[in-house]
């Protein structure tokens, strides 16, 4: 697991203080065969070498440089904590997989959950239950968390 500090300059108690997103990423990432794997419709995703809706709405005006494939929990899951937001993506994408592990590695792409951890108080610890943890280290994924304070 994975954690970095980055400094949040404007924090607001409207603003969820905790919530996970599950990628695919890599040149290979086929968003269309993820969605059909998984048979859920992205939060997000983006074609490698073709332009990009942003959350706004707005096409890039450059291609992207990578593929990629996300699941967000924000905006399914009312809580200031990771468990609830991980339980979710594992619901919601029915993981663990059978052949998983092997489908990411034949296809070079990587997997993992990027957690979002508000931290301003500086007393917060992300609660990553271990099976969760060994799940994703079995399936040949990651988790990562970014902690703003």
């Amino acid at each position: 697991m994975t954690t970095s500090t980055t400094m949040h300059p404007d924090s607001s108690s409207t603003w969820p203080l905790a919530h996970a997103t599950f990628y695919i990423n890599g040149d290979a990432v086929s968003p269309d065969f993820w969605t059909d794997y998984f048979g859920v419709t992205p939060s997000r995703s983006r074609t490698k070498g073709e332009p990009y809706l942003y959350p706004s709405g707005k096409l890039s005006d450059h291609p992207a440089k990578r593929g990629s494939w996300a699941v967000e929990s924000e905006r399914a899951v009312q809580s200031n904590q990771l468990e609830p937001h991980l339980r979710y993506l594992i619901k919601t994408l029915a993981l663990p997989r059978h052949g998983l592990r092997d489908l990411v590695c034949r296809d070079g792409v990587a997997m993992s959950i990027w957690c979002y951890w508000m931290n301003e108080t500086g007393d917060r610890v992300p609660d990553v239950p271990d099976d969760i943890r060994a799940m994703m280290e079995a399936m040949g994924g990651t988790i990562e968390i970014d902690e703003y304070r």
